[in-house]
């Protein structure tokens, strides 16, 4: 596992050179938040990370239910169980098992590894706008129905989920990178995920940390070049 700390985000990497996997702590001053739970048997190292900062693990957030954001959940709710599990309201039926889709939803079958052992359910269901600590809910539809980020308005860092990655070059959720092809493979709807990426956009992040891949301070040029690269694989 590899560590990274950027103000108070801190990112914990596994297997950082076959295929990287992200979750993130929050300092939040008297309390963490962990965002997303990477695979199940990373579920050691995280709770060790949490240890060794001394301060008590309070809200645990799901950016979308796919196995890889979401397989340590049951561990580490056992080691903290008053920690507040949230994550969408929508992307909670896809953690309960329902892969069908909702009226007005694109027609695309909803892919990647949906989990099928997980007990833990939210405790909160989170909706646009909602407030967790000092993260905002922001509804970014595409790799998931239900995918969100979440963005701190005072530091505006952002983490985006898989609506981008940074692994294989920098890359809107859908949009196929030779050297890591595996959020394309596993996106729902590539143009949802590119109306998710303008939407990112428009919030002027300062830092985008992912789901696979290195955080980039200011990254509003590689954001520029992700959408301007998924525009023209949607035009083709």
């Amino acid at each position: 596992m590899q560590m990274t700390k950027k103000g108070p985000v801190y990112q914990l990497t596994f297997m950082p050179r076959f295929f990287p996997v992200n979750c993130y702590v929050i300092d939040e001053e008297t309390e963490l938040t962990l965002v997303d739970a990477a695979l199940g048997f990373n579920a050691k190292q995280i709770l060790l990370s949490i240890r060794v900062m001394k301060k008590p693990l309070t809200q645990i957030i799901i950016t979308h239910a796919h196995s890889d954001h979401i397989g340590a959940l049951d561990a580490i709710k056992r080691e903290w169980p008053d920690a507040v599990v949230s994550m969408s309201s929508r992307d909670a039926r896809l953690l309960a098992g329902d892969t069908s889709l909702l009226p007005g939803e694109p027609d695309s079958a909803i892919k990647g590894g949906v989990p099928k052992n997980i007990k833990t359910q939210p405790d909160r269901l989170l909706e646009e706008n909602d407030h967790v600590g000092s993260l905002k809910v922001v509804n970014t539809p595409g790799h998931t129905p239900g995918s969100i980020s979440l963005f701190n308005t005072r530091n505006r860092f952002l983490i985006a989920g898989d609506a981008f990655q940074t692994r294989g070059g920098i890359a809107v959720s859908g949009t196929f990178k030779v050297l890591f092809p595996f959020p394309a493979f596993a996106t729902w709807d590539k143009q949802t995920a590119l109306e998710s990426a303008r939407k990112i956009r428009e919030l002027n992040p300062q830092l985008l940390a992912v789901g696979h891949g290195q955080m980039i301070d200011k990254p509003m040029d590689a954001i520029d070049l992700a959408i301007a690269e998924s525009e023209k694989n949607l035009r083709q």
